[in-house]
């Protein structure tokens, strides 16, 4: 557990550092459970950390005092769609225990139990876990064998996001909003690649991707960009130019920038963003609402007036930026 906090409470300060004032940190806590850690020791010690980090953030007098918006974070918990025995001692025993069950039954029962772990948690001691996530290997492992617990985690006012269309087609992506219910699409590479849809019953292939655009859109449903993520994925993506963001930016979609992961891909926010401005046509209106759409749409940890507030204030300080860098430019 003291391994946990200590990763969490270096977690904060390293995006803060940055420059970054909302985190949403998610991780897959069964792969952490063993005999001598259980999943509310993991969620209360990651917890510990990251509070612990934002506390002190927040104890500066500029923060106090209202002149620089406070720190703030919530935890989303990652189901995985597949995963072995040797992943964890947990699902080694999960396996073991489900032994006459097919390998999918066990993959969403787990999920399921995951589900029903993070409400528990998160009513019990009151943590900000904001958010339910389902990630690992796309291709041949669908999202809708996870509906029963995402139907959970939306009976009980858990937010939804999903890992899709990254290894699959448009119809991955479509599973993850009717089926799973998701306010948030992570990657959505594969979203206008109407060649990799499947379906037979599907004749008019690009009229269904069209369609899938426009109630995106609409709906404002937020997809997190991963740019070195899909890059390292995906070898074909030989030049990230080629990346679909850019369909994306066209098509008015709410988007943000996401790390997807800090350490498989070397990467941070900073960096990120840097790729997405020196590779898309992002002039300084289109940033501001790419970083302030990650407020809008993020799983704030308290109340919906309260988030309205503190989203008024980030505002209020991007601005306060701007023109800093502006008349310094201008200098």
């Amino acid at each position: 557990p003291e391994d946990l906090e200590r990763i969490a409470y270096e977690l904060v300060w390293d995006n803060f550092a940055e420059g970054v004032r909302y985190i949403e940190v998610r991780f897959a806590p069964q792969l952490h459970i063993n005999e001598n850690m259980s999943m509310e020791e993991i969620l209360l010690a990651v917890n510990r950390g990251l509070k612990r980090a934002a506390d002190q953030i927040n104890s500066d007098e500029k923060i106090k005092s209202g002149e620089e918006p406070p720190f703030y974070y919530g935890i989303i918990v990652c189901a995985m769609r597949m995963f072995t025995k040797e992943l964890s001692p947990y699902y080694q025993e999960f396996i073991k225990i489900h032994k006459y069950s097919k390998s999918k039954t066990i993959y969403a029962l787990a999920s399921l139990e995951l589900a029903k772990a993070a409400v528990y948690i998160r009513d019990k001691f009151k943590l900000p876990i904001v958010g339910f996530d389902l990630a690992g290997q796309e291709a041949g492992y669908p999202a809708g064998d996870h509906k029963e617990a995402y139907r959970y985690a939306h009976k009980y006012f858990l937010k939804k996001t999903v890992h899709a269309g990254e290894a699959y087609g448009p119809e991955s992506i479509f599973q993850a909003i009717t089926d799973l219910y998701a306010d948030r699409l992570g990657h959505c590479y594969h979203l206008f690649n109407y060649n990799m849809i499947k379906d037979p019953n599907i004749i008019d292939k690009e009229k269904y991707v069209e369609d899938l655009v426009h109630y995106i859109a609409d709906r404002r449903i937020t997809v997190e960009v991963c740019l070195t993520s899909n890059k390292q994925t995906m070898p074909f993506l030989d030049d990230i130019k080629k990346h679909s963001f850019k369909k994306m930016i066209e098509s008015r979609l709410s988007v943000s920038i996401c790390t997807d992961n800090r350490t498989i891909s070397n990467t941070t926010v900073s960096n990120e963003m840097t790729i997405a401005i020196n590779n898309f046509n992002i002039n300084p209106k289109m940033l501001k609402n790419i970083v302030i759409y990650g407020f809008k749409r993020s799983f704030f940890p308290d109340a919906y007036l309260i988030k309205r507030k503190y989203v008024r204030q980030i505002i209020d300080y991007y601005e306060k930026i701007e023109r800093e860098f502006a008349e310094a430019k201008n200098q």
